[in-house]
């Protein structure tokens, strides 16, 4: 009996040669892990030594993969912000566009994870927030790059694709890059997902997210996150208000702010400009600005995607020789990433854009950025020049104000420490098209409704604006403006007092345009069935409420008393005295009503109600208030008669007996046709000259060796050494064309095209039979002869 079985234990078993491998394996992780801990824990944040990634104690797989994306020198920003946040430290960064901030949040998140050891089993442990989709599909592929050898699952969380594709990957991710909103809706929609393990937050663009824009978004997906998380939050325009620290349950943050002692706050290689160019004249200068620099790459700014639209599909039908593409919030999501891509890969292009692509997006060698609208603030404005001089290359910023704008703006850019210069345009390069606009704007209704959106957009977002010193909304001229961008007149727009400026300009769409506001209005719903014209599609928009007051004053002739006041709900228009009560009440009718003459009808037109004055407008509704028609002909001294004109028999008797009014008829009749008579003979015989003159030319040519081409169109010479000028010959022969002569120059019947029936066989039988010709040398004498004669006709 073996020795175990009188013990009664089972033998162990016997450790093959791959569990040993993984064992050791296993053993030596554990020991590098425990090794780079200890380095972590002994690197001084501080120190001036750091210079390079390989300086820092990072693991493996992070260190590969930034030498394989070729990132080996730190920068400022990053020297000092990936030491504190190795150490667990919470950061706030703050340091210039294109410094490399990027990658001061990205290793450290990478890092993190991997000393947790975290696996896909553990769930979402890293979260970075972006404010613009753009900006944060930047950052994933920024992240794939850097942690190629990692094997974490990372995922990209920015709306326009769907909800149900995008929840069923969540709960694999361990790594997150979201926009606020998207984010927000699956930690409240999606069924299974949390983020109760995270480890780390990070926030790029850290002051927009924490503004009003984002306010309610950001505050409620904190409410989700565990408070003992890291939290990092870049910057180029870094806050430090304590509202904002305390929203985030930020521990002790470290403050990291490598060029808050620099003599400015944007990049040293930046050249900066600023133009003085009154409102009216900002297209004419800015199509001159572009048609000056063909050959560069260039992002204009502006305030609104509806000025963005405009000036994109203006400038587009002018055509100013450069590639345009346009970007704003409001397109598709695929849509807007191929304009990044393709505005990214082009050399040679101009991008109209609004603030989407104003922070952090690196658009890489961009010659020039042009701030067509004045920035709201200089953090704004920092960020928007900051896409031209990225890391060491060198850019050009030019900003267009208007002269109510330039003392306060130049105030504040000085108090951030920005240098600027004032350059003026030069004369030659001015070019005004505001005739073409004019044109395109009256030949294209959609065209001129997009510059009317244009003009609203930018009037409100002016009254809006918060700094008064720089923004004077009362000395624009509107009236130029307006005729700047080619629209007949300037739009009504009204404003309400009291509005709240971020909630207005941040409002969606669909809290603009709900279906109870419609059923207050009285609009009635569309029928989805219904073919609508896109003029109908045009005016029948209702998302822009806007527009609404002035379409209503073109609808109605511009009546000062229609009631289109969004104000208190009941209004005093006007205090009666108790004398004039009669009066009024007697004219109550003569005020309202309307009458208009002369359209042809028995009864004069009344206007009294607005569905009067809606049929005013419709040719086909006003068909029954006109008379009947009369269709009028014009004699030779123009004076005007019926079509059907008759004499009355008195009108008729007075002008002589009937016998004798028909004998003058023949009479001047007859003298007539021979007028005309004389005329065509004339006409007659030298049309025979020509043809005569034109046959001796051609008899000349044929006995001179002159011969025709197949067309017969030019003469050709068969010998050209024949001693006479043949340029003498060609002058003298008539021009062809003549069609006079159809006879001749008619062309011969085109063969007949063969029936499915008809053979070749039979063809050969007619020709033969057409082209055989029997001759007779005797004439025929006997009986005999005739019949050998018949028999060979008929073979």
């Amino acid at each position: 009996m073996p020795p175990h079985a009188r013990s009664g234990r089972a033998p162990k078993p016997q450790k093959n040669g791959r569990t040993e491998q993984r064992q050791q394996k296993r053993k030596r992780e554990q020991e590098d892990l425990q090794q780079l801990e200890q380095r972590v824990n002994d690197l001084d944040p501080k120190s001036d030594e750091i210079k390079n990634f390989s300086h820092l104690p990072l693991s493996v797989p992070t260190a590969s993969g930034l030498e394989a994306s070729h990132f080996q020198t730190l920068t400022d920003v990053q020297a000092h912000a990936i030491p504190l946040a190795l150490k667990g430290k919470d950061v706030m960064g703050a340091a210039k566009t294109g410094s490399g901030k990027t990658l001061a949040f990205l290793v450290p998140v990478l890092e993190k994870l991997y000393r947790a050891q975290w696996t896909e089993y553990d769930g979402l442990g890293a979260l970075i927030i972006s404010p613009t989709r753009e900006l944060a599909v930047q950052i994933f592929q920024v992240l794939r790059k850097v942690g190629r050898n990692h094997v974490f699952s990372a995922g990209l969380v920015i709306g326009g694709k769907s909800l149900k594709e995008e929840a069923e990957r969540l709960d694999r991710m361990n790594i997150l890059v979201c926009t606020p909103g998207r984010m927000l809706q699956h930690l409240d929609q999606t069924a299974g997902f949390d983020a109760n393990n995270l480890q780390i937050l990070v926030l790029d663009e850290a002051d927009r997210i924490m503004d009003m824009g984002f306010q309610s978004d950001v505050d409620a997906l904190v409410e989700h996150l565990p408070k003992s998380r890291q939290t990092l939050m870049f910057s180029a325009t870094q806050s430090k208000k304590v509202s904002d620290l305390a929203r985030l349950s930020l521990k002790d943050p470290e403050y990291v702010s490598v060029h808050e002692a620099a003599a400015s706050a944007t990049p040293t290689n930046l050249q900066q400009h600023y133009i003085v160019t009154p409102l009216t004249e900002k297209l004419d200068t800015l199509y001159g600005f572009i048609k000056a620099n063909l050959k560069s790459k260039i992002i204009v700014f502006l305030s609104s995607g509806k000025q963005v639209r405009f000036v994109y599909e203006s400038f587009r039908h002018l055509q100013p020789g450069i590639p345009l593409l346009h970007l704003h919030g409001r397109q598709k999501q695929i849509a807007r990433m191929e304009i990044t891509n393709r505005f990214t890969a082009a050399k040679q292009s101009c991008l109209f854009a609004t603030d989407v692509v104003a922070r952090g997006i690196d658009f890489p060698a961009v010659d020039w950025v042009i701030q067509a609208d004045c920035p709201e603030d200089v953090d704004t404005y920092i960020h928007r020049v900051g896409r031209t001089a990225r890391y060491q290359s060198n850019g050009r910023a030019v900003l267009f104000l208007d002269p109510s704008e330039e003392p306060g703006m130049l105030k504040k850019l000085e108090q951030k420490k920005i240098p600027i210069q004032k350059v003026n345009v030069k004369e030659k390069k001015k070019k005004s098209i505001k005739d073409q606009l004019q044109s395109m704007c009256f030949q294209n209704p959609d065209l001129k409704y997009l510059g009317q959106k244009a003009f609203i957009s930018y009037t409100r977002s002016i009254h809006l604006q918060r700094d008064k010193d720089v923004f004077k909304f009362n000395k624009l001229d509107l009236d130029g403006f307006a005729a700047s961008l080619g629209l007949p007149g300037t739009p009504q727009v009204k404003f309400r007092k009291g509005e709240d400026i971020k909630r207005i300009k941040n409002a969606p769409r669909v809290g603009m345009s709900s279906d109870s506001e419609m059923e207050e209005d009285g609009e009635k719903p569309k029928k989805k069935n219904e073919v609508r014209t896109k003029y109908d599609k045009m005016f029948e928009r209702t998302n822009q409420d806007v527009l609404s007051s002035h379409y209503n004053k073109l609808v109605l002739d511009g009546d000062e008393n229609a009631d289109d006041d969004d104000g208190d709900f009941l209004s005093v228009k006007r205090v009666l005295k108790d004398d004039e009560l009669d009066d009024e009440a007697n004219n109550a009718f003569k005020s309202t009503a309307k009458v208009i003459d002369g359209l042809g009808g028995e009864e004069p037109f009344v206007v009294d109600s607005k569905r009067r004055e809606k049929a005013l407008k419709s040719k086909k509704k006003m068909l029954k208030f006109k008379g009947n028609s009369t269709k009028v002909v014009f004699d030779e001294d123009g004076n005007a008669h019926a079509i059907y004109e008759l004499k009355d028999e008195d009108d008729f008797m007075g002008e002589g007996p009937a016998e004798e009014q028909r004998r003058k008829f023949v009479e001047d009749e007859t003298s007539r046709v021979r007028e005309a008579d004389v005329d065509d003979k004339a006409l007659a015989k030298q049309k025979r000259r020509e043809k005569r003159e034109k046959r001796k030319a051609a008899e000349r040519a044929e006995r001179m060796g002159i011969v025709s081409d197949d067309d017969g169109d030019a003469p050709m010479l068969h010998n050209a050494d024949d001693g006479e000028d043949p340029l003498a010959l060609m002058r003298s022969l008539p021009m062809g064309g003549d069609r006079s002569d159809s006879e001749e120059d008619r062309e011969p019947p085109k063969k007949r095209a063969k029936k499915w029936f008809e053979d070749d066989s039979e063809d050969e039988k007619k020709s033969k039979g057409k082209g055989r010709v029997i001759k007779v040398q005797d004439e025929p004498e006997t009986l005999e002869d005739l019949e050998a004669l018949a028999t060979g006709l008929l073979d």
